[in-house]
């Protein structure tokens, strides 16, 4: 048995090299589409982790009228520093409100600065008694889907100015990620069968050429599982070759992608998927991927010369 495989994998290699311009066909085939599988795979997977990590991610903004210094102990009035009697009157009505996981202060001198940092100093006209921002408490909830029920809370509470939650855009954030879940590996699904199709195709145009020598094995007694081994591990052999490229390109391109484009999200609580993590196994599936589908391919592609 053992000498069977190495004589058959000895014979794969062996018509790889004799079938130069069909194996590049083949090659460059798989290479091609387990390229576009990587692409689209990569994309999906962050595109769900982004959409989760959004949707993880809405908050409560509960906005504090410009009248009442809500997270401060003392307050300056006509000249004298005396105790706030409105120290967290507002902060503790929505520590009351149900499924509030956890609260956080933002000074309108910081929402100025992250404005100014963000849009660039043609910002920086509204300094000091200016600032037209107001403090706010940002409000997370215990689940996402409470964050409507809070709001409205919040919106009782007196000394609220305002209150938001994202409004139309958390609904389409919800939205997004629930699309993607749900048809985003429906879609990969179907991009790999293609790929099946197409190398399959490819292959069998390899077979076709040799469809004389397979009728000379038949006609002298070779059965079926020994002309299909060679076929077999050179689609294997196909598969595996093609998936080096995409190998490579998710190695490369995905560090780039990650390095330039994930400093812009952290700043937001987001991240892509770590590519520690990510491109090793992306890697690994698409070498194991190629050998799969280029050992069905020939599987498929042999069966109407085997046939008696």
């Amino acid at each position: 048995m053992i000498s069977r495989f190495f004589r058959h994998l000895l014979e794969s290699l062996k018509s790889l090299k004799r079938n130069g311009w069909m194996t590049v066909a083949a090659v460059s085939t798989v290479m091609i589409t387990l390229s576009l599988v990587a692409i689209f795979v990569s994309v999906i997977f962050n595109t769900t982790k982004l959409a989760n990590d959004l949707k993880n991610n809405v908050r409560v903004m509960v906005y504090v009228r410009k009248d009442i210094e809500d997270n401060s102990l003392t307050v300056v009035k006509e000249g004298q520093t005396v105790n706030n009697e409105n120290y967290h009157k507002v902060y503790d009505a929505l520590n009351k409100i149900d499924h509030v996981n956890k609260i956080t202060f933002s000074s309108k001198e910081e929402q100025y600065k992250q404005l100014t940092d963000t849009m660039g100093s043609d910002w920086k006209i509204f300094e000091g008694d200016a600032n037209p921002l107001y403090d706010a408490y940002i409000v997370e909830t215990t689940d996402p889907k409470y964050v409507s029920d809070v709001k409205e809370d919040a919106q009782k509470i007196e000394g609220v100015s305002d209150v938001q939650d994202g409004g139309a855009n958390t609904k389409k954030i919800f939205a997004l990620a629930d699309f993607i879940q749900t048809w985003g590996f429906v879609l990969a699904g179907m991009l790999i069968f293609i790929a099946v199709f197409l190398i399959s195709n490819t292959i069998r145009i390899t077979i076709i050429s040799r469809s004389r020598e397979i009728q000379i094995m038949r006609l002298v007694g070779a059965k079926n599982s020994y002309i299909r081994g060679p076929f077999l591990l050179e689609g294997a052999w196909i598969g595996l070759l093609g998936a080096m490229m995409p190998g490579a390109l998710v190695y490369f391109i995905y560090n780039i992608v990650y390095q330039s484009v994930n400093k812009g999200l952290v700043s937001q609580n987001l991240s892509m998927i770590s590519p520690h993590l990510f491109v090793p196994l992306m890697i690994g599936s698409l070498f194991v991927l190629g050998i799969i589908i280029g050992s069905i391919g020939s599987v498929f592609s042999m069966r109407r010369f085997l046939k008696i």
